[in-house]
């Protein structure tokens, strides 16, 4: 059979697989951390504290990834758009999956006093620096190799990490606690999702270290055009309006996400007092939505445009996120699921296009540094804060008022993209 005749996803189906298994291990790691603060790592680092206290400053050792994102942005971007995408990625994989082995292995307050919270933040930094130069490289990996007019779909295999991560890892979570005593699970049951990480950590790099050079790397090179000595400055001196305005882009999935997994975990099982067991079930059903909507929107992409894709999960995010806080306070777990299902579907309509989306924006030789600052930057206004002063209304008891944070994203995002619409289509090699 001649390559023409092949299908795109069956001929570079071992390129689309190492996108899709480094970020699934990725977010594995990102959420088993984020169910783990919503969960127990409130009283275990912070038992000084009042209860919301505790859950507060557990969301704030949450948001030092978002911090340490961007700085992993730059650092891996340089070297991603000087030296590589392939060697790049092995090592952010790498970086990610020792630090959430670590977590494993933290004391505890009681044990250590305040070295335990302090242990706790620095591998959580490094969780997000590996991370800031994860998605980006996954993005480059499936783009760079796609056929003219499978961009957007290509571009969506690392989005569809997230929900298969979110699923082994709350998974996971919800097995322990159907197997054993509460009591058990918070003093060391918490631990073994961050033990099982070095599994997946191997089977991602035993992936990532077959696969080649992305097309679009290795012609640029075959061209002998030098990369930039430092790709950040090539970045912000000639290409700062593409990347300001592709962050602005990201911003809506970014919140719809953290309100609809870390956020509604917390108020789920704290004040609004579900069974954890319940709650985790509908939030994994719910799970399915977010992977149909990645999946249409990178489809609806390639025929009609990212960019009206992804306007219209940034409408349809701010529409449901004025009943969100009265779906999840119903008192019931199935009008639970449908809130978290219709979140996590328009989540995934502003999701699946952005790694086809944001490659458009930039050249190749500041591409990688680009799409990974961009989707970095974005992360920190949509999904740092989100939880946070959404934990703020709640204790003020102004539950409601969660509703503003997607209404106000989905502003940002539709501004990005009406922005970058006159751009160039700098579409990538393949």
């Amino acid at each position: 059979m001649s390559q023409s005749k092949i299908h795109p996803v069956r001929q570079h189906s071992r390129i689309l697989t190492a996108a899709l298994v480094g970020t699934s291990v990725e977010f594995y790691d990102f959420y088993i951390f984020a169910t783990a603060t919503a969960l127990v790592f409130g009283p275990t680092f912070f038992p000084e504290a009042a209860p919301g206290r505790q859950l507060l400053l557990a969301f704030l050792t949450f948001g030092i990834a978002f911090v340490a994102r961007p700085v992993g942005a730059i650092a891996f971007g340089h070297f991603g758009d000087r030296v590589g995408r392939k060697s790049t990625l092995v090592a952010s994989l790498m970086l990610m999956g020792g630090s959430t082995l670590a977590v494993a292995f933290l004391p505890t307050y009681q044990q250590a006093g305040i070295l335990a919270p302090i242990l706790l933040c620095i591998c959580r930094f490094g969780q997000g620096f590996g991370l800031g130069g994860e998605w980006g490289g996954a993005a480059l990996l499936a783009v760079e190799n796609a056929p003219k007019g499978w961009e957007m779909r290509f571009g969506s295999a690392p989005q569809l990490g997230a929900p298969v991560g979110f699923l082994a890892a709350n998974g996971l979570f919800l097995a322990l606690g159907l197997s054993m005593p509460d009591a058990d699970f918070k003093a060391w049951g918490w631990r073994v999702p961050f033990l099982l990480s070095v599994v997946l950590v191997g089977v991602g790099l035993w992936v990532r270290v077959k696969i080649t050079e992305t097309a679009a790397f290795a012609k640029e090179r075959a061209a002998h055009h030098a990369p930039p000595a430092v790709p950040f400055g090539e970045l912000v001196r000639n290409h700062l309006p593409a990347l300001v305005w592709g962050s602005a882009g990201v911003v809506a999935c970014f919140a719809l996400f953290y309100l609809s997994t870390a956020f509604a975990l917390a108020q789920g099982t704290g004040v609004l007092k579900y069974a954890r067991t319940g709650f985790l079930t509908a939030q994994l059903a719910a799970n399915v939505f977010l992977a149909a909507g990645i999946i249409m929107a990178a489809i609806w992409s390639d025929r009609y445009g990212a960019h009206r894709v992804l306007a219209w999960g940034a409408g349809a995010g701010a529409v449901i996120g004025m009943v969100f806080w009265f779906g999840l306070a119903s008192g019931s777990l199935w009008v639970v699921f449908a809130t978290l299902s219709a979140a996590l579907f328009a989540m995934g309509m502003a999701y699946g296009p952005l790694g086809g989306w944001l490659a458009t924006l930039f050249p190749v030789q500041v591409r990688y540094s680009g799409v990974s600052m961009a989707f970095n930057v974005g992360g920190i206004i949509g999904g740092a804060f989100t939880p946070i002063i959404a934990q703020q209304f709640v204790d003020a008891g102004k539950g409601p008022w969660v509703g503003v944070l997607p209404l106000a994203a989905a502003i940002i995002t539709l501004i990005g993209i009406a922005q970058t619409r006159r751009r160039p289509d700098l579409r990538p090699a393949g």
